[in-house]
């Protein structure tokens, strides 16, 4: 993928929306919902009104995923966007909102792998019954 042209000005290269959806698997209108959202800050535009995304948004847009993928609310998302907006003043608030998200995943992967083992339990159970029964029809599992 390449990069976008340059912007008056001699900044660095951009992105369009087109390729930042390509990158980040995120629709055009989900791209623009997290900027009307607020999650992230108003994207530079050309002088055609095309929105333009740097580095540092797509650095940005790719934690945001992270932070999606592992189950943090929208709400939750928006609050942190707040305080990284506000600055340094907010670091200890962000570092605890991670720190207490980072504790939920931790307890949600725990609760994962015991349903995976009940699964795996189970996988195991079925194949033994169908090595077991070799043709034979009804074995009485109701499980």
């Amino acid at each position: 993928m390449t990069t976008g042209q340059p912007l008056p000005g001699g900044r660095e290269a951009t992105l369009t929306i087109a390729e930042v959806a390509e990158r980040t698997g995120l629709s055009h209108d989900t791209l623009r919902y997290y900027e009307k959202a607020g999650l992230i800050a108003r994207v530079g535009r050309t002088g055609g009104n095309q929105r333009r995304y740097e580095a540092a948004d797509l650095a940005w847009l790719e934690f945001l995923l992270r932070l999606r993928e592992t189950g943090m609310s929208i709400a939750d998302m928006q609050r942190f966007a707040r305080l990284r907006a506000a600055g340094d003043a907010t670091v200890a608030e962000r570092l605890a909102m991670l720190r207490e998200h980072r504790a939920e995943l931790a307890a949600r992967m725990r609760a994962l792998r015991r349903s995976a083992g009940a699964l795996d339990d189970k996988i195991r159970h079925y194949e033994g019954l169908l090595g077991a029964m070799s043709g034979q029809p009804g074995t009485g599992d109701t499980a």
